[in-house]
């Protein structure tokens, strides 16, 4: 006879007692005897699942890290993204992410890929907490200058693996102009691929066009931003909605702070990272308040508002890309009110 609850059990039980692939301990380097799987939530894209490894160390310690696994390429994809975008972060403001130990293709799964990382501790919503505040925490990250990359001499826009905003793969390669990575790797891009996804769009394809050919080298040009001095290229979350940042506890953490997770970073304009927060709100005015405080609007300061008008098209472009729908209405608003105000007759070789 069935019995659901008893059924429940043995299922957790077997769920307790699973043994880790063999990838992952050479990984880690842990004792397969001393450690083991279990299920846990979350998992930041739509086809990934997620696992606890508890193990116990040489020392006689407990370790305990966060696992998602996933099948086919896109998982390989979001997984190398994944752990350059963590680890970039946890470089610069260790207590803001997990770190990322690794990625890989498991052993005893075919086609399974795998990323492991600290375990992350969530604590309830509203609950108090300690330590730097988020606003903190990315007014650090979002003034520390990024790396310089391999074979460059200087730093550039862009970032070291391709990664991933929701399910969307970004063209992530290297650009020493702001104004040309964001209208090539971000809008026009983003046009493909919502052009794959819902079919040819000739309105959506112009406004994208004047968005990019005439509002950005008015708005975010190299020699417009900071009275010519332009940005510096700094570590951006990139998918910094609310559901992505929470309270919780790192390793080494004895109380609960502001930490992030399922990041998509690239090396951009600081204000880039303000796009998505704005589409979708939960930060408030105060967090504005406090991080501006660190982090100064750049130059010119009255097109502050426009300019994170046009990061959060990008985001309304994507999820058009990924879901259809009324994201579209957003995006034609938005490049239709900038196109107004910033268009011309000019073009740029954007």
């Amino acid at each position: 006879m069935f019995n659901p609850v008893g059924d429940h059990k043995k299922r957790s039980a077997r769920i307790a007692t699973m043994k880790v692939d063999p990838a992952i301990i050479s990984l880690l380097k842990l004792d397969p005897s001393n450690a083991s799987v279990s299920s846990a939530g979350g998992g930041g894209m739509s086809s990934a699942s997620t696992s606890k490894i508890t193990a116990k160390l040489q020392d006689g310690s407990t370790m305990q890290y966060f696992m998602k696994t996933g099948r086919g390429k896109e998982a390989e994809v979001i997984f190398e993204g994944e752990h350059a975008s963590l680890n970039a972060i946890h470089h610069v403001v260790p207590t803001l992410c997990s770190k990322s130990f690794g990625h890989g293709k498991l052993e005893q799964s075919n086609g399974m890929s795998f990323l492991v990382t600290d375990f992350l501790n969530l604590s309830s919503r509203g609950s108090s907490s300690s330590g730097m505040t988020l606003a903190q925490k990315l007014a650090k990250l979002h003034t520390t200058s990024a790396p310089i990359p391999e074979e460059y001499d200087k730093p550039h826009f862009g970032f070291l693996a391709s990664t991933c905003c929701g399910d969307t793969p970004q063209d992530n390669t290297y650009s020493s102009s702001w104004a040309d990575f964001y209208a090539n790797r971000r809008l026009r891009f983003i046009l493909e691929q919502s052009q794959k996804s819902n079919g040819a769009d000739k309105q959506l394809e112009t406004l994208i066009e004047q968005t990019c050919s005439q509002v950005i080298p008015h708005l975010i040009g190299d020699s417009h931003l900071n009275n010519g001095n332009g940005i510096t290229a700094v570590v951006v979350h990139g998918d910094l909605w609310s559901g992505n940042a929470a309270k919780g506890k790192l390793p080494g953490m004895t109380e609960p702070e502001d930490v992030v997770y399922d990041s998509s970073a690239c090396y951009a304009h600081s204000e880039f990272e303000l796009g998505i927060m704005k589409m979708f709100g939960g930060f408030g005015g105060s967090f504005l308040n406090e991080y501006h405080q660190l982090v100064p609007k750049t130059e010119p300061v009255d097109e502050y508002d426009d300019r994170v008008a046009l990061y959060e098209l990008y985001h309304h472009l994507n999820h058009y890309a990924m879901l259809g729908g009324g994201y579209r209405s957003g995006a034609v608003s938005i490049m239709e009110r900038l196109i107004a105000k910033y268009g011309s007759d000019s073009k740029s070789e954007l």
